[in-house]
């Protein structure tokens, strides 16, 4: 990873211009005081005139300002953040998620338990820049995508991407880019603002399982709250500026492309962040892809599906009511009860092409979920008191936490066991190496790739391809063969197959199999076929 590469490893990736680093550094060049990506298509610098920083900020810091050939700013993020989970790469989704712009550095610190001085010292110590130079930064980049992906004036601009004041605005684009915002934005090939939304391009390493991902969507989909088909994904969001409005599609070339509606345009960095973990954009599929595939078992699943995702959540909090819910049911019945929780609950909002609800608040599960809920009332109390956990913020639920402590938190709550606390961690902290050896569907598909289909055997034999068991799992999925239906044994044909609609464990919590309802053996071949 980025980080830790030797100077030569980071040297030959500059030589062969390999895109899948884009974001993991950068390389500067003292002859010029210019930083680029790997990628960067000009002539090789001499070793003896190179230096590699590991983020942005930290050339910012020495003095270098960005490529205008190769926009180091608009490659995609570091996997690196995903992978590792000590403090730094916590304090960098955390930055991005715009936490530094809302609480300064002292919120951000809070929220990691150290003290100001010291986060910065760590920071600065291992990525060269501390946490408001990583800020300043940050809000450079959401200042060069709301340049080129709006025509908003550029003191509009100025204040939307976090400066408190125009000409600091425009002290900072200069130092950054090596141009003034006007001309920055007259670099735009062409206008990307259609009707009143905002157009943009997410940067990604492909290869890029795009059907998957919108087919997991359009499976969940709630109606109202989101929309969703083959090849277009839309929700509406509530941010911490008020409620927004998102869609991604991939273009005709290959490109993410996000439309966004904003209440205010501030949320901007935090709307792409949330965007970006969904659709896992900052994932590295060729590493992934590499390591899964040296092994003979797996070999198969790699090359039938490159490129592989695991999407992530777009709000922690909804993320872990959606897995309670959906614990023990088909994805259908979770959908059937989620979808009546947002109608009785949801705040309703300006309906954007089929959107018009907001997933409830906490509060309002806590206070009337149980009105609404149907099944076991141990579940619905665990549901609902959940949520009155996060409400008052006796339980801390962010895409920056600790993983250890994460689990251990939820794992203390009622109602929640080892499949949905890692459930939720694989998908609220991208954690790219989650196994959950008690899944049914997973458990089906390791036998019909020839791999252990029992927990203990499943755990041993997946520590071979760590740190990657989250796509193991994601692959495990996809594996899981075609069951008949209830419907099919009476004579109806309804045939669904994983790679269409791709099951998954959030619906299906087989960890505890003696409290499964009666319908079990039903429902559980249901979400296998």
């Amino acid at each position: 990873m980025g980080t830790g590469m030797t100077f030569d490893e980071r040297y030959r990736v500059i030589q062969s211009r390999d895109r899948r680093f884009d974001g993991q550094f950068v390389t500067a060049v003292r002859t010029t005081g210019i930083y680029c990506r790997p990628s960067c298509p000009a002539r090789t610098p001499k070793p003896a005139h190179v230096t590699f920083f590991a983020t942005s900020a930290a050339a910012h810091e020495a003095g270098f300002r960005a490529c205008r050939r190769c926009l180091p700013e608009a490659a995609p993020g570091s996997p690196e953040w995903n992978v590792r989970g000590d403090v730094t790469a916590r304090a960098m989704r955390l930055i991005a998620e715009g936490v530094v712009d809302r609480e300064g550095v002292p919120g951000l610190a809070r929220r990691l338990g150290y003290s100001s001085r010291h986060l910065t010292r760590l920071l600065t110590a291992e990525l060269g820049a501390g946490p408001l130079a990583l800020s300043r930064a940050h809000r450079a980049h959401t200042a060069r995508m709301l340049l080129v992906g709006t025509d908003l004036p550029a003191a509009d601009v100025a204040f939307s991407a976090g400066f408190s004041s125009v000409r600091q605005f425009n002290e900072t684009v200069g130092e950054v880019f090596g141009m003034p915002p006007l001309q920055l934005r007259a670099r735009r090939r062409s206008t990307d603002s259609v009707g009143g939304a905002i157009d943009l391009v997410l940067p990604h390493r492909g290869p890029l399982d795009a059907d998957g991902l919108f087919a997991w969507m359009a499976a969940r989909a709630l109606p109202g709250v989101e929309t969703a088909d083959a090849a277009h994904f839309a929700r509406a969001l509530r941010l911490p500026g008020g409620p927004g409005w998102f869609a991604l599609r991939v273009d005709e070339v290959g490109r993410v492309r996000l439309r966004a509606r904003l209440a205010r345009l501030s949320d901007l960095s935090t709307l792409v962040t949330r965007a970006r973990r969904l659709f896992d954009l900052d994932a590295d599929p060729v590493a992934i892809d590499d390591a899964l595939a040296q092994h003979p078992e797996l070999a198969p699943l790699v090359a039938k599906t490159p490129g592989i995702r695991v999407p992530g959540g777009a709000d922690p909090h909804e993320m872990l009511i959606r897995a309670m819910v959906g614990q023990q049911i088909t994805v259908a019945a979770a959908r059937t009860a989620l979808s009546a929780l947002a109608d009785a609950l949801g705040e309703r909002v300006a309906d954007v092409e089929g959107t018009s609800v907001l997933f409830p608040t906490m509060a309002a599960i806590a206070e009337h979920g149980s009105e609404v809920l149907r099944g076991p009332a141990a579940r619905i109390r665990a549901i609902t008191g959940a949520a009155a956990a996060l409400a008052s913020g006796d339980l801390v639920l962010t895409s920056g936490d600790d993983r250890a402590g994460q689990r251990a938190a939820l794992l203390a709550m009622p109602g929640i066991g080892p499949w949905t606390a890692d459930y939720v961690r694989m998908r609220v902290l991208a954690d790219p190496d989650v196994l959950l050896p008690g899944d049914v569907a997973a458990r089906a598909g390791a036998a019909a790739a020839g791999l252990p289909a029992d927990p203990a055997g499943l755990t041993a034999w997946s520590a071979r391809v760590a740190p990657w068991r989250t796509y193991l799992t994601a692959h495990l999925w996809r594996a899981t063969p075609v069951r008949p239906t209830r419907a099919q044994n009476s004579g109806r044909t309804a045939v669904r197959r994983l790679r269409e609609a791709p099951e998954v464990p959030d619906l299906l919590n087989s960890e505890q199999p003696s409290r499964l309802p009666a319908s079990a053996g039903a429902d559980t071949e249901e979400v296998l076929a």
